[in-house]
């Protein structure tokens, strides 16, 4: 069977280190929130360039933080991809805001910046809503267009997140989301290019304020220095609660283990680029299409995705030869039943809605063989289904 994501070969890479790193962990004993945890923060804002970076427990987590630390809420409408996994949509109603559902880019399967803009300009018109904050996907690995969402943001005075669950570390003109965006996010779900063995996320901005913010929501809404600024408290400020939080907090062996993956995650890109170019090469002409780059991007390629007329039958024949693949999305969040009372842009979503019938993923990681790939290409090129 030949593995969808292959974590045990990266494993068998790190192994000393990890179980070196989680050694430490176990004799000093600072579970939570220990040294380790502030040293990945340091390190991945010095990946992505960003200036300071925040971890929590998870990928959606770091998408609500941000929004809570805006006070968005009730009356306001954040902006997203309909063609995305859940997380990136439920944290908008947690905050008591109003999701609204925009198109997608037919080659990068990103969020599309004219639909963008047209569906700003509806909301305003109807004037219920009042436009506050956009959340693109980098989906499958490759950064949206931000040098365009980012001025569209700026010129309607939206708050721009860049949810890049799957695409941290990818690039535009060699600089990462966080250059163009408020806060760019991310998961360590152990799928992701950089998983963790459990959960966990972060978020990464530029804003000394707003990290402090974040940092209090995440602990419990505890009191920051600026909230105790001239107060007499002498106790932990965690005792001393300035907002309604959440506990949020990353584990300490979590973060021993990304710091360790860390040091190889830059060589595990350039990996996934030679696999995809690979992919490329042996499926051009075989399928619907295969996968586009934006532009001057990089893609860490956290999935390959194809597009096939008969999707659900070469997923069949593959799983006959033992290969996985997955359909990402085969049901866009517009037409989810919690979801789909949710405005949308104008026109709809129909090239969500086309993408949704062909797109399968194939076995992607960094670690696959060339044997193995070869295997792939050859039966997904051999399907006549």
């Amino acid at each position: 069977m030949i593995a969808f994501i292959d974590l045990a070969a990266q494993q068998a890479r790190l192994k000393p280190q990890i179980d070196a790193a989680i050694a430490r962990v176990l004799a000093h004993g600072a579970y939570v929130m220990g040294p380790e945890v502030r040293e990945l923060e340091s390190r991945l804002a010095d990946f992505c360039g960003a200036r300071l970076a925040l971890s929590c427990a998870n990928g959606t987590d770091a998408l609500a933080l941000p929004l809570m630390a805006w006070e968005i809420g009730p009356g306001d409408a954040v902006f997203c991809p309909s063609f995305t996994f859940t997380a990136t949509a439920e944290v908008i109603p947690w905050s008591g805001a109003t999701p609204v559902f925009v198109d997608i880019l037919p080659d990068t399967y990103n969020i599309d910046p004219d639909h963008l803009e047209a569906a700003i300009d509806q909301i305003k018109a109807d004037g219920r809503l009042r436009p506050a904050a956009v959340i693109a996907v980098d989906l499958f690995g490759q950064p949206a267009d931000y040098p365009r969402l980012s001025e569209i943001c700026r010129r309607h005075g939206l708050k721009l997140i860049a949810d890049s669950a799957q695409g941290f570390g990818g690039t535009l003109d060699g600089r990462h989301p966080i250059a163009w965006a408020d806060v760019a996010t991310t998961s360590f779900f152990p799928a992701k290019p950089l998983g963790c063995y459990g959960d966990g996320g972060a978020v990464l901005t530029h804003d000394a304020t707003l990290w402090e913010r974040m940092d209090s929501l995440r602990i419990h809404g505890k009191a920051t220095a600026s909230d105790t600024q001239g107060a007499d408290f002498r106790h932990d400020a965690k005792y001393l609660n300035a907002r309604i939080g959440m506990n949020s907090r990353l584990d300490t062996l979590q973060a021993a283990i990304l710091l360790e993956k860390l040091t190889v995650f830059e060589n595990e890109i350039v990996q996934r680029q030679g696999v995809a170019r690979r992919y490329g090469e042996g499926l051009e002409g075989f399928c619907l299409s295969v996968p586009g780059v934006i532009e001057s991007g990089r893609s860490t390629w956290a999935q390959y995705v194809i597009e096939h007329a008969n999707r659900d039958g070469l997923a069949a024949h593959l799983k006959t030869l033992g290969i996985p693949s997955a359909a990402y999305y085969p049901v866009p969040m517009h037409r989810q039943a919690p979801y789909a009372a949710f405005p949308r842009g104008p026109g709809g979503l129909p090239v969500s809605d086309a993408k949704a019938e062909v797109v399968l993923a194939l076995p992607m990681h960094a670690y696959l063989t060339a044997d193995l790939q070869d295997q792939i290409i050859e039966a997904v090129c051999g399907f006549n289904g």
